[in-house]
């Protein structure tokens, strides 16, 4: 008997070695575009009910502690245009 490896049992390998590497790469580029994403994203502050505002309806949520400012209503103002 041979211990040369059949073409078959080569060509087996190959295909699990090339599996694996394209599950690396994949696994790979998703956390890279997540971490891009995460990166450049500049999400802009959203409206919703500061603490202390009157007419909350009931279900509403807000924001535990808000890092953004309010908005002066008026000049500048996103809509005020």
């Amino acid at each position: 008997m041979s211990a040369t490896p059949t073409r078959q049992s080569v060509m087996r390998k190959l295909a699990i070695w090339l599996a694996v590497a394209a599950g690396l790469l994949l696994i790979v580029g998703a956390n890279t575009h997540l971490v891009y994403v995460a990166v450049t994203s500049q999400p802009e502050c959203v409206a919703h009910v500061r603490p202390g505002e009157g007419g909350v309806q009931p279900g509403s949520f807000s924001a535990a502690d808000s890092a953004c400012l309010p908005q002066p209503q008026g000049r500048g103002a996103p809509g005020s245009e």
